[in-house]
Formats: C-alpha cells, sequence, structure tokens
C-alpha cells in the first residue's frame, strides 16, 4: 500500500511541477511577444523616419517661407530616430506626441499650396506616409495588447507567483493618445 500512496504522491508532485512550468513557460512567451511588439513598433517608426525628409525635401521647394516648421520636424525626426522603442518606450512616446503634433501643422499648411497639394510625386509621398502611419497604428495596438498580456499574468495568480520567483515583471507603459487628441472636433472651427 505504501508503494501506491507514494506513487499518487510522486504523480501529484509532479502534476504540480509540470503546471508551474507551463505558466512559467506562459510567461515567457508573453514577455518575448512583448519584445517583439516592442521592436514592431521600432520598425514602424524607422519606416515614417525615413519618408520624412523625402516629403520635407520636396515640400521645401514650395513652402520657402515656412522653414521655421521644417526644421523643427527635422529636429524632433531627428531626437526621435535616437530613442529606441524597446528600451525606453516613454521617452519615444513623448518625442512622437512632439513629432506628431508639428506634423499635423505641416500637413495643415500643406494644404496652403495648391501647387504642392497636385504634385504628383507628393500625392504618392502623402499616400505612402499615410499607409505608415496605419501600420504605425496597427503596431502600437500589438503592442498594447501585448502588454495587456503580461500585465494580467503577472498580476493575476497563480502565475504572479512564478513571476515574483523569477523577477518577472510587466513594467511597460501603455501607448496612449495625447489629450489634444482624444478632444471633440467640431466641424465648425474650420469653416471660420
Amino acid at each position: 500500500m505504501t508503494n501506491i500512496s507514494n506513487l499518487v504522491f510522486l504523480s501529484i508532485i509532479l502534476v504540480v511541477f509540470i503546471y508551474f512550468y507551463m505558466l512559467y513557460v506562459s510567461l515567457i512567451k508573453k514577455r518575448n511577444k512583448l519584445k517583439e511588439a516592442s521592436a514592431d513598433v521600432d520598425v514602424q517608426l524607422k519606416k515614417r523616419y525615413d519618408l520624412i525628409p523625402n516629403i520635407l525635401q520636396m515640400a521645401a521647394k514650395f513652402m520657402a517661407h515656412e522653414k521655421e516648421l521644417l526644421t523643427q520636424i527635422v529636429n524632433l525626426r531627428n531626437d526621435a530616430v535616437k530613442q529606441n522603442f524597446s528600451t525606453d518606450p516613454q521617452t519615444q512616446m513623448d518625442v512622437e506626441h512632439a513629432l506628431n503634433s508639428k506634423l499635423k501643422d505641416f500637413w495643415l499648411n500643406v494644404e496652403n499650396y495648391p501647387d504642392l497639394k497636385s504634385n504628383q510625386t507628393m500625392v504618392q509621398a502623402m499616400q505612402t506616409f499615410n499607409v505608415a502611419e496605419e501600420h504605425i497604428a496597427a503596431a502600437h495596438r500589438f503592442y498594447n495588447a501585448a502588454v495587456t498580456d503580461l500585465k494580467n499574468a503577472v498580476e493575476i495568480f497563480p502565475s504572479s507567483l512564478i513571476a515574483s520567483i523569477f523577477n518577472i515583471k510587466a513594467d511597460m507603459p501603455f501607448f496612449q493618445a495625447e489629450e489634444a487628441e482624444k478632444k471633440r472636433i467640431d466641424s465648425k472651427d474650420f469653416f471660420k
């Protein structure tokens, strides 16, 4: 009878061990998925950064008296290139928000230049830029989903126990829209 008791006891221990090992593997997969999502954001942002100088160069020919805005965008783009979303997402997000704000000003100013708006190369560049922006938005959604998965796994028992034992943390911030982007847009403002 003791052999059967020992066998049952060892089986229970083995099942518990396998269960906790599977939780550990799940946490590592979620952490790696978050790293992948961060790297994907970096890739998409690099595409955008590569497009910006070309667009600004085309626009500079038409927008000579908007030189200060173009210079600000170039400086913000250079600051953004120096950042790395994977290692410091919060700083990258702050720089991105500033760059997005200036790019919005730029696109609004483009509206004042009909020759620029109708230039075929500029139209293609704008379309390419819009596609890049859509890819960045998709990368942000993928990143936020990966952050949520890891945060849930790290905070919910029993995987939280494994996470604390192996010092697995979910300290990556969510990508969020700026307060100005959340405000309701009143179309009357555009017709004044």
